[in-house]
């Protein structure tokens, strides 16, 4: 017998609220009009607190940031897309997202987001180290590189001055580790180390409730560029009036500082503020020596926490590990590393087979990628490529050398090629896309 639409309608309604994802759907305009139980969990709000406010004002997204705000811009679905955001109690929360337009006919009439909450999976696999409970000390980063080195001289310098710090890297390169270590080389010692994370709210008065106690702090003020400029201009405001050598300041910044001042995202005064020592982490693709030793230190430590017989990979996996560029750095290594030994029985090595098919495909995607400059010469027995797609080649081949001579300085290379800094970031922009 055919079930009636009130039954029908019972039924979705018992499956949207016992489904073990969470699902937010919204109009045209950004309100909501599903949200299920699984999502408050997540989220933390109810229904009523929602029903009359859009995404962008529950949340601090910037318009770009929300899933469900771009798929009602672009009427386009956006599959498996990672998004770390704060909850209605502060808490930093990070989910998988799938999200759809919705549509009546050919009319955009609202989207839905199907949310996997992996936020406890982040915690442990995002925080390199920070899982065996151990102090982020120098002594404990096993890091072997000559850049390294010179980052972590550099540190121990800022710690013995006690001068405000900006440490300067991509994301994934362990901006937060070195920070540590800086809080645990200072003599004489701060009470405790604090991180403020921009993207949460409320870090401001966070900041102020600990400047009221007595201790001394060490503050990490992580991606400072995500600050709006008004809480960067009152951030600047408080860390004048502090007492000097009470407590150590360190910012961080995911890029160059002078794009980041130029795009309006971070204050020029705040960078001046932290101007007196800055410190550069290399991406992971450029000390690639720094692979093994970290590869090696994690497996001693499988071995030692699950009498494993794990000792490495084997050879031909580790020259695939240092042909690749890593473009998530240190944090991209330990996600895969995680991946690998949740597969590992009485393995010796890994081996190629034990490798994750998203990882074999990007490496793949990396060899079909790259051009030699074999590519370049003309060969009779060659087919000719269309001539715009062979100068892109060209253009992409020689960008590509030139920012790599120069350390992927942006301007050094801008000056060394005869061009501005914002005609050749317009011009990567250009061929990546």
């Amino acid at each position: 017998m055919a079930l009636t639409k009130e039954q029908l309608l019972n039924l979705y309604q018992f499956v949207v609220e016992h489904a073990s994802v969470g699902i937010h759907a919204v109009d045209a305009e950004g309100r909501t009009i599903l949200y299920n139980r699984k999502m408050k969990e997540i989220e933390g709000f109810d229904v009523e607190d929602i029903s009359d406010r859009t995404i962008l004002e529950l949340f601090a997204f910037r318009l770009n940031d929300s899933s469900l705000m771009r798929v009602l811009k672009t009427g386009m679905k956006e599959l498996n897309v990672k998004q770390t955001y704060w909850n209605k109690y502060g808490h930093e929360i990070t989910t998988i997202n799938d999200t759809y337009p919705i549509f009546d006919g050919k009319k955009l009439i609202g989207a839905i987001q199907f949310a996997r909450d992996i936020t406890s999976l982040e915690k442990l696999i995002y925080q390199p180290l920070r899982r065996y409970g151990e102090p982020l000390t120098f002594n404990v980063i096993t890091a072997i590189s000559k850049p390294i080195q010179i980052v972590k001289e550099k540190a121990k310098k800022a710690a013995r001055a006690r001068i405000p710090v900006l440490l300067i890297g991509e994301p994934g390169t362990g901006k937060d580790m070195i920070a540590e270590g800086i809080h645990h080389e200072l003599q004489p010692k701060n009470d405790e180390f604090v991180t403020l994370f921009s993207r949460r709210p409320n870090q401001i008065e966070r900041l102020k409730t600990y400047l009221a106690q007595e201790k001394s702090y060490t503050f990490f003020f992580e991606r400072l560029e995500f600050y709006s400029l008004s809480v960067q201009k009152e951030l600047l405001n408080i860390l004048k009036s502090l007492p000097p050598e009470k407590h150590m300041i360190i910012g961080s910044v995911g890029g160059d500082p002078i794009d980041l001042i130029s795009n309006h995202q971070l204050l020029k005064d705040l960078y001046y503020y932290f101007a007196s020592m800055s410190i550069s982490i290399p991406a992971l693709r450029e000390r690639k020596e720094d692979i093994k030793p970290f590869i090696d230190d994690y497996f001693a430590r499988h071995r030692d926490r699950f009498n494993s017989n794990i000792q490495g990979l084997s050879d031909d996996v580790m020259e695939l590990f240092l042909r690749y560029d890593w473009p998530g750095n240190l944090k991209e290594l330990e996600l895969l590393l995680d991946e690998i030994s949740s597969m590992i029985t009485n393995e010796k090595y890994v081996t190629y087979e034990m490798l994750p098919l998203h990882f074999r495909f990007k490496l793949q995607q990396q060899n079909d990628q790259t051009k030699k400059p074999e590519f370049f010469l003309l060969q009779p027995e060659k087919e000719l490529l269309p001539l715009n797609e062979y100068l892109k080649e060209a253009e992409k081949y020689y960008l590509q050398h030139a920012l790599k001579m120069n350390d992927g300085n942006i301007t050094k290379t801008a000056k060394a090629l005869g061009m501005t800094r914002q005609n050749l970031q317009y011009r990567i922009r250009k061929l990546k896309s």
